[in-house]
């Protein structure tokens, strides 16, 4: 071989540079597309700001414009979305993936990486950690007592002082149509329709009205089989 050749490159180098280009592309694409975003949607949040300072007791502004952006449809409206409680919610990543009409009724809510939030699926005063799942039309309300009874004995409207966080812990899966009023560990399947009222332990399998215990899911988090077999 002459001195002055280059070395050959390896096949599965060769193949691993297009690859690490295209993941690069995407980055910065995504990159512009969420910058793009929170400047479309920076009056929407000052606004919620400004209702915060002035009356923190009220969410008027702050529901009217999740509930906007919630009818935004496809890829403009998962940025919008996104971005928009990035900047009100107490915290709210840019990898996140929030639905088609679903929104946040508490500026309290709190989403980590990788989470997905379903079509349709309103989320109350909730901590969602990474990678857990929410499915479409799912409720995750703001704890058990959204309502109380005043003195002449009838129910009293939602106040937000009675509101309660629930924790969905991180790479939980909340099947659709699901009600959630209580924690549910890591790891953990809420069944499609069930409704949770008492904390759910994790990596186990619920369903139901009210929500009992199916099965333990296995170590590898199959819930096909029994952990142990």
């Amino acid at each position: 071989m002459d001195a002055q050749s280059p070395a050959p490159v390896p096949a599965q180098e060769a193949r691993a540079a297009p690859r690490g280009v295209v993941g690069t592309s995407r980055a910065a694409i995504n990159a512009v597309f969420n910058g793009l975003a929170l400047a479309i949607m920076a009056l929407p949040a000052a606004m919620s700001a400004v209702e915060f300072r002035l009356a923190p007791e009220r969410e008027d502004i702050f529901v009217f414009w999740g509930q906007f952006a919630s009818l935004i449809p496809g890829i403009p409206g998962r940025y919008l979305r996104r971005a928009y409680y990035r900047m009100t919610l107490e915290r709210c990543t840019l990898d996140c993936d929030i639905g088609f009409m679903a929104w946040f009724s508490h500026r309290g809510g709190r989403v980590g990486h990788r989470v997905y939030i379903g079509p349709q699926a309103i989320i109350g005063m909730a901590t969602i950690d990474d990678g857990a799942m929410i499915g479409s039309r799912a409720s995750v309300l703001s704890g058990t007592r959204q309502h109380r009874h005043g003195p002449d004995g009838r129910l009293e409207a939602f106040s937000l002082a009675a509101a309660q966080r629930v924790h969905i812990g991180h790479d939980a899966w909340i099947g659709e149509a699901a009600l959630v009023m209580a924690d549910v560990g890591a790891g953990a399947i809420v069944a499609a329709g069930a409704v949770v009222s008492s904390p759910v332990p994790e990596k186990v399998v619920v369903g139901g009205n009210p929500a009992r215990f199916v099965r333990r899911l296995a170590p590898d988090g199959d819930a096909s089989r029994p952990a142990g077999t």
